[in-house]
């Protein structure tokens, strides 16, 4: 953190457990720079807001990039989905146009550090916050470094520390490896062997297509995939996006957008579905010490399971504030639903409709709005 002058937070002390710590006071807390914390940011500057002074920026990750630069190598410009610009700052001005190939853990935190430097966002990394909890009219924000006092928070941390693995019986006693998209890094790791491939989603497909050309995949769903023919098209996104916002702003939890758009033929799609990839198989019930079972007995040896099981949002840190509903959704509120309703000093950038790089650029510039009008800082 560094030195405290007449543009840095003060401090006071710690009420909560009599120690000797200090909390640095802001306004506001900016938590995680992705895409969603670093638009943010840039709206908290356009406000007129001083980093530093009037809100702090943490994030966990040792480097500019969120959660880039963690993605898979096979992962580049050509295959991911479209990295949108952040405001201000197109990603081409950084990555040559046309490098399809570069690696996206490479190319997106090239351009995320070289907007922080651009914009003048000094960014506290890497700090991870352990729990924010409520002081009355401020929030304590406690990491494994410093500790913060704000009166208003925004939690841009998606969803990559969160992965999502199903309970399945069984899953005790296999014998194989049990994995998640996030621990991927190449298709070479499966050579030779036989991987049961859990999910419909595009990260999913993709992983599907590399490593079923050097190992024998058995792919699962829950749900039958609805492939599509047509291009997907602004009206298909905002539709997918406003059933999201919809369940959100009544408290339920974010669905899958995929269950919404459905998935287009690409031509590396329609070259697995040759290869015969695609022959898709309903989700098994057990799994057993050696593969998989399905309810009518019939069973698949394998050595892996690979699941790409989507993540949940990493709220975890705000427990104790208690902004969840008996369901487990959360009820936003505010022009593109970032605001908590619980407790409107707290908005999350990234979770329900935001949780897209259009969309967090979006939600960013509404939330640092919103929650600066509410703070009177604008």
């Amino acid at each position: 953190m560094p030195d405290q002058d007449a543009d840095s937070p003060k401090s006071e002390p710690s009420p909560a457990r009599g120690d000797l710590r200090a909390a640095y006071k802001t306004n506001i807390v900016v938590i995680g720079a992705g895409q969603a914390g670093l638009s943010t940011a840039y709206n908290l500057r356009k406000l007129g807001l001083q980093p530093g002074r009037d809100f702090v920026i943490l994030d966990k990750s040792p480097e500019a990039g969120g959660a880039w630069q963690y993605r898979w190598p096979s992962l580049t410009l050509s295959t991911v989905n479209r990295i949108h610009d952040l405001p201000g700052m197109q990603f081409a001005d950084v990555v040559e146009e046309g490098a399809t190939q570069v690696r996206a853990s490479v190319a997106v935190p090239k351009y995320f550090a070289a907007y922080e430097r651009e914009f003048d966002l000094p960014v506290y990394r890497p700090v991870t916050v352990k729990v924010v909890c409520d002081r009355g009219d401020r929030l304590r924000v406690e990491t494994d470094r410093e500790t913060f006092s704000a009166r208003g928070i925004v939690n841009a941390t998606g969803t990559w520390e969160t992965p999502v693995i199903p309970a399945y019986p069984g899953s005790e006693r296999f014998k194989g490896r049990q994995l998640h998209t996030r621990d991927y890094r190449s298709a070479e790791a499966f050579a030779g062997q036989r991987v049961v491939i859990v999910g419909g989603g595009i990260s999913a497909l993709q992983l599907l297509d590399e490593i079923s050309r050097v190992a024998a995949t058995i792919w699962v769903t829950r749900r039958e995939p609805q492939f599509h023919d047509r291009a997907f098209t602004p009206d298909d996104g905002r539709a997918a996006v406003a059933i999201v916002e919809d369940r959100v702003r009544r408290g339920l939890v974010p669905g899958s957008v995929v269950s919404v758009t459905g998935i287009p033929w690409t031509p590396a799609l329609k070259a697995a579905r040759d290869r015969g990839v695609l022959d898709r198989l309903p989700m098994f019930n057990e799994i057993t010490e050696d593969g998989v079972r399905w309810p009518d007995g019939s069973e698949q040896r394998a050595d892996v399971i690979l699941w790409n099981t989507g993540f949940r949002s990493s709220l975890d840190h705000l427990a104790p504030l208690q902004i969840r509903e008996e369901g487990g959704g959360i009820v936003m509120a505010g022009k593109l639903a970032t605001q908590v309703s619980r407790d409107p000093r707290i908005h999350l950038v990234g979770y329900g409709p935001s949780a897209s790089t259009i969309g967090a650029n979006r939600a960013g510039g509404a939330a640092a709005r919103e929650l600066a009008a509410y703070l009177g800082l604008a």
